[in-house]
């Protein structure tokens, strides 16, 4: 990978934007694509890098679109005769470069981590941190009394709860914020209404039942809504008789976890926005109208080209490629 890919995908990540990472893993004569080339899409459609010739990129920038939308993996297989390269785990689609060639390219969506954001700078919190960033989540941590180095496992620190970072993500980075209050007595009522202020997917109290009966009062009193507070797991965890402060944070990791799984499982895929297209009636290649950019008329009617030469090829000669196939014509009857 180019260096320039790296540290565009290293930036990417850091500040927690999704994007598809596009590899060619096997290639046919003639392609001008290499084993081994690779290409970044960002959600926006921005394409870097290389995977062979430009008739490869709308097919390539579709197909990330919908790796971002469902986060699943897929590998492409862009051949002249996309029909013999049909198996499973396998998309064949038409390759439209005038080499002939085919490439099979790997995409692989990159999405931001699940994000664990702590209150408090208790012993559970420090056990969080730790088992949550062997997880896989971002973590971070707020608390009034947060210096450099009072939790070496979390990503960032805030020593207030009206920080800028605090504010309540969007869209899917909503549903992978799971926060957990364990201030132990102190800023508890703070550290709660801080935390429903980010609209989390998950909230869970450390504390005892008659303790948040308590915070609960207090947090209507100031004018927090019922609504929220029922939403709220106090006892924050499963269930597993934990007492150590390592073994309530590892039953709070497992709530978050069954609850991560549960939603998946349940969810419907997210529909994929529906875009018009139209098939190029030279190539058959499926080509995005909002985005053609050969374009042909003919007889009052539009035609969508996936590229100038297959624009050229119909506008010489058009009813070379709109004579109806033996397949659609109306049978006759025997006499």
């Amino acid at each position: 990978m180019r260096a320039e890919l790296l540290q565009l995908a290293a930036d990417l990540a850091h500040r927690g934007e999704p994007f598809v990472l596009a590899m060619v893993v096997r290639r046919e004569s003639y392609s001008s694509a290499q084993q081994g080339d690779m290409a970044l899409i960002t959600r926006d459609g921005s394409y870097h890098g290389w995977l062979g010739g430009n008739c490869t990129q709308p097919t390539v920038k579709r197909e990330a679109r919908r790796a971002l939308l469902d986060g699943r993996p897929r590998l492409l297989s862009l051949s002249p005769e996309p029909t013999r390269e049909q198996r499973p785990g396998i998309t064949a689609l038409p390759m439209t470069c005038q080499s002939g060639g085919s490439v099979d390219i790997y995409l692989e969506p990159i999405l931001p981590a699940p994000r664990l954001l702590l209150f408090g700078l208790s012993p559970v919190v420090r056990a969080l941190a730790t088992l949550g960033k062997g997880l896989g989540y971002a973590v971070d941590v707020v608390d009034r009394h947060a210096a450099p180095g009072a939790v070496p496992a979390a990503d960032r620190l805030f020593n207030h709860f009206a920080a800028p970072e605090l504010q309540p993500p969007s869209g899917a980075a909503a549903e992978r914020l799971y926060a957990v209050v364990a201030t132990m007595g102190e800023d508890d009522e703070e550290a709660v209404a801080a935390a429903l202020a980010t609209r989390p997917a998950y909230l869970g109290v450390v504390a005892s039942r008659t303790r948040f009966a308590q915070l609960r009062d207090t947090l209507l009193a100031r004018g927090v809504a019922a609504e929220a507070l029922e939403r709220v797991k106090s006892p924050a965890g499963l269930d597993l008789g934990a007492r150590l402060p390592e073994e309530v944070a590892l039953s709070i990791l497992a709530e978050v976890v069954q609850l991560r799984r549960l939603r998946a499982d349940a969810a419907s895929p997210e529909p994929i926005p529906v875009e018009r297209e139209e098939l190029d009636p030279v190539c058959g290649m499926t080509v995005a109208v909002a985005t053609a950019r050969h374009v042909g008329d003919y007889q009052g009617r539009t035609f969508y080209f996936c590229n100038p030469r297959c624009r050229e090829k119909f506008l010489a000669a058009p009813e070379k490629y709109l004579q109806p196939s033996a397949a659609t014509e109306t049978p006759t009857k025997a006499g």
